[in-house]
């Protein structure tokens, strides 16, 4: 696969805890050694457009277009982006941030932290 690299930079789909189906396409870019995502395309209906149980400045914004990660960066010797923050849209939680390409950059894990808790995804590739 000439398109994969180790590296979360280019367009993902997020896949749903409970139905295992895409669920949105989230385009992460870097910026002066930081990464950002925004949400590009929704792929599964939502129960709203907007983000309503958000608390920070983006609570009543739409899904679509919003950034919901901010500030992750590379760790030093190491394929794994960290320090970062990940917003989930539908429940409005924060969670920090751990990023780690997977099988050559094909996949990535996002991993967010709650304290000791966490919760992890496996996104695909698109682009």
């Amino acid at each position: 696969m000439a398109w994969a690299q180790s590296t979360p930079v280019g367009l993902w789909q997020s896949i749903d805890d409970a139905t295992n189906k895409p669920k949105a396409e989230i385009r992460i870019r870097e910026s002066a050694g930081v990464l950002t995502g925004v949400v590009e395309k929704s792929l599964a209906p939502s129960a709203s457009s907007n983000c309503d149980l958000c608390t920070d400045d983006r609570k009543g914004q739409p899904k679509l277009g919003m950034e919901i990660i901010r500030g992750a960066q590379k760790a030093e010797g190491k394929d794994v982006w960290k320090d970062g923050k990940i917003l989930d849209p539908d429940n409005g939680k924060t969670y920090t941030l751990r990023m780690t390409p997977l099988e050559g950059g094909s996949k990535l894990q996002i991993r967010g932290y709650i304290g000791p808790f966490y919760r992890t995804q496996i996104w695909v590739r698109v682009q």
